[in-house]
Parts: structure tokens; C-alpha cells; sequence
């Protein structure tokens, strides 16, 4: 999808304000990305010819003043020709709109795009608004809560004929990719999957508008890695049964909320569909970790029939400490915000990249240089991510029946896309 480099005409709208896009959580976020993500590459991307207007929607206008100062701050005072003052915000400043993305939308096109980073239980709604404008879409993960709702959103996308792709940049780590190729061409079939993946407990201040509430450390968390096994697998072996544990007390606590769970773990059997053998993964995921040298511990095994691997995304080797921040290991294959000469050089970053290959299919679509299905074969579409969502879903719904496991159902011996979860 890369490779066209003409000016493009296509305006891009984020709709999410938060830590992710801004790096601004009513404070300067206290993790790795205070500069924010979405809008620093946004605007990158804008200073390279891929995008034309920036755009940005929240829905309490009254944060917008501080949000764009500290983004002005952050990015305009230190990157030579970044300058997000000149993107348009919504609702305007006096006011609070939780549907403030509908009038932000009637001031974009079709052919568009819309990169959202929202709570969990919004992006249903908001990206089925953005498709049907005729816009492509971007979700955070996970990109909705149930298998329902995801092929709704896969089958308004194919109608319309626009791109909708979920934002899991593990995918294009290097490191995570070459893995993927060697487990599929070196390691023979599927056997055990094991994957951890935590926040500090402080995050928690930062999520308590929807902490326990609209959405869990599973669907945050877990997401990331049951969809990188998810990729590995594809086409080669499918989840079967899914049962979920917990693990409570702190969270709960903190937040006065008894349904906050602390740890989830996803215990998912497999089945691999050439010789009928099963496998079985365990995911992971805590946000009542300590501080420590990283702000996210993220790490995983996998085991083949013929070999293993081992990574550590935390830890890349590569290791600084500071008066002001104390010893730290860095990733800057993931995120480099440290200005080089005064410019912006995260380009090369799996956390930019993601957002890059978005960019560059939506305007190879727009410009019929390739379609809206043959994508389906390089990037996380949502027609491809479907078995994640279905384990997401399978793994709630075992928590809320006490643990009991839930089946994945599938229209054929040989199918890979689950069209139902149900009670084993």
C-alpha cells in the first residue's frame, strides 16, 4: 500500500482526546507517551503530503484549551514544522457533547478518515457512524466488545466499500513480525501460547471514568497478544473453548467498585485444522503492577511441535537512568518522541507505522490503486480479526457465569471465523 507519494486530499478526524492521542489526561500522562501518539504522527504524516486537515473531537470542550496547550507545548515548541494549533477541534469550548463526532463528521467527506480512540463501549457506535459518512475507519483495540457487533461493523465496511482496520501495532514490530514468519515456516503446529501484559496501578486514576464499568483489564490488555496469536495462526489453527479466572481486591479498592478486577487470564483451548491436535494459550493481563523500569511489561512464549521462541517487548537491551526519572528501559522501536536536529524521527517506529499503513491504504483505495479487499491479506482488517474479538467476548462471558467455559462456534470442520459463542 506504500509508494504513492502524490498530495492527497483526504482530511483525517480523531475522536478520542486522551493519553493516546494527546498525551493529556486532565494532566501530562505519567507514562511513555506524553507527547501523545495519534496527533504527533498525524501531524507528521500531514508534514509529509499524506494527510491534508487534522481534526479532533472529544466531548467536554471545556479540556479542549488545556489539551491543545500542552499539545503546542509538547509538540509545536519542539518539532520543527509540526504545528498542532492548527488543528480543528470539536465540540467548541463551552460545550459538552457525548455526540459531539456527529457534527464533527458533517464537516468531512467521503474518503475521509477517522482514527478513533475512545472507551470501549463507544467505538460501535462512532465507527458505524464514520462508515456510513463513507469515511475509512481506524479503531483502538479491542475494536468493539462482542463477535456481534464486530461483523457489523465488517459487513457495513464491505458495503460501503471503505477500509476498517484495528490499531494492534504489535504487528509491525519487527521483532514480533519475523516471529510470526518463523513460527509458520520453522515451528509446525500450534502447541502452548503463554502471554503477560500489565499497566502500574497509578494508570488506574487515569481509567476510572471506565474501569470495571464499561469495559476490563482483558479487553484492554489482553487484546494486544490474543490478537498477535490470533495472526500467527490464522488459516492454520482456530480457538475452540475459552474459560476466564480473576483475580480482585486493589482495583476494587481504589475505585470503590467490587466488579473492577484486578488480573484476568484467558485459558483458550486449539485446535489445529490439519491433523485435529489441540494446543492451548494463557493470556494475561494486570493493571495493579508496581512502578518499575518499564511502564508496561509485556512478554510471551510460544511452543510449536518443532521449536520455541521467547520474546520480551519490554526489554530491548537498551537500558538509561536520570536524575529526573530514575533507571528506565527504553523501546524506542516502539516510540521515539526524543527530537533529532529539532525534527520528528519516529518514523520508523511500529507505534507510527501502524497508523502509516492506515493512512497509505485508505489513499491507495481513494485513488483505486488497490481495493478494499485485498487488504485483507497484509493488514488487520476487520474482517480478518474476528477469532480475537470472539475470544475477548468468550472470556467476559465466562467471568460474568463464574468461570464456566464458552465455546466458539463455527460453520464448517475447516473454518477459521467464528460465528457464535456459546455456553460449553
Amino acid at each position: 500500500t506504500k509508494g504513492f507519494s502524490e498530495k492527497k486530499n483526504m482530511d483525517v478526524l480523531m475522536v478520542g482526546t486522551g493519553e493516546y492521542t494527546s498525551g493529556w489526561v486532565g494532566k501530562v500522562a505519567d507514562s511513555d507517551k506524553s507527547t501523545g501518539v495519534v496527533g504527533l504522527v498525524c501531524l507528521d504524516l500531514q508534514l509529509r503530503g499524506k494527510i491534508n486537515e487534522l481534526k479532533m473531537c472529544g466531548t467536554n470542550g471545556t479540556k479542549l484549551p488545556a489539551i491543545r496547550q500542552h499539545m503546542n507545548k509538547v509538540i509545536g515548541q519542539v518539532y520543527d514544522g509540526l504545528d498542532p494549533t492548527k488543528i480543528q477541534t470539536f465540540p467548541s469550548d463551552d460545550v459538552i457533547d457525548r455526540k459531539a463526532y456527529l457534527s464533527a463528521l458533517e464537516t468531512c467527506k467521503s474518503g475521509d478518515c477517522a482514527i478513533i480512540f475512545t472507551p470501549d463501549d463507544t467505538h460501535f457506535e462512532i465507527a458505524m457512524a464514520c462508515i456510513n459518512k463513507g469515511l475509512h475507519v481506524m479503531i483502538t483495540k479491542p475494536p468493539v466488545k462482542t463477535l456481534d457487533q464486530h461483523n457489523k461493523l465488517a459487513a457495513a465496511a464491505k458495503a460501503k466499500g471503505v477500509v476498517c482496520v484495528v490499531e494492534v501495532h504489535k504487528r509491525f514490530d519487527p521483532i514480533y513480525r519475523d516471529a510470526r514468519d518463523r513460527i509458520r515456516a520453522e515451528l509446525g503446529n500450534f502447541s502452548f501460547f503463554q502471554a503477560y501484559m500489565s499497566q502500574p496501578k497509578h494508570q488506574l486514576e487515569t481509567f476510572k471514568a471506565w474501569a470495571g464499568k464499561s469495559s476490563d483489564i482483558s479487553y484492554y490488555l489482553n487484546s494486544h497478544h490474543v490478537d498477535f496469536h490470533e495472526w500467527v495462526c490464522h488459516g492454520i489453527a482456530r480457538p475452540q473453548t475459552v474459560t476466564a479466572l480473576k483475580s480482585t481486591g486493589v482495583a476494587a479498592a481504589k475505585l470503590q467498585n467490587d466488579n473492577c478486577e484486578d488480573t484476568i487470564t484467558l485459558c483458550v483451548h486449539w485446535l489445529n485444522l490439519n491433523d485435529k491436535s489441540s494446543g492451548h494459550a494463557i493470556y494475561t493481563s494486570s493493571w495493579i503492577a508496581p512502578k518499575a523500569d518499564v511502564h508496561s511489561q509485556q512478554r510471551w512464549f510460544y511452543m510449536g511441535t518443532q521449536g520455541e521462541i521467547t520474546v520480551d517487548q519490554a526489554h530491548r537491551g537498551y537500558t538509561l537512568a536520570t536524575d529526573a526519572a530514575g533507571y528506565k528501559s527504553s523501546n524506542p522501536l516502539f516510540w521515539k518522541p526524543a527530537p533529532s536536529n529539532g525534527k520528528f524521527k519516529g518514523q520508523h517506529c511500529y507505534g507510527y507505522l501502524s497508523f502509516e499503513s492506515f493512512i497509505d491504504a485508505a489513499n491507495s483505495v481513494n485513488s483505486k490503486h488497490i481495493t478494499v479487499q485485498a487488504l485483507d491479506a497484509d493488514l488487520p482488517t476487520m474482517a480478518t480479526t474476528v477469532g480475537a474479538t470472539a475470544i475477548l467476548e468468550a472470556g467476559r462471558r465466562s467471568l460474568d457465569a463464574g468461570g464456566k467455559p464458552f465455546n466458539l462456534i463455527y460453520d464448517s470442520d475447516d473454518s477459521t471465523t467464528p460465528i457464535d459463542i456459546r455456553l460449553a
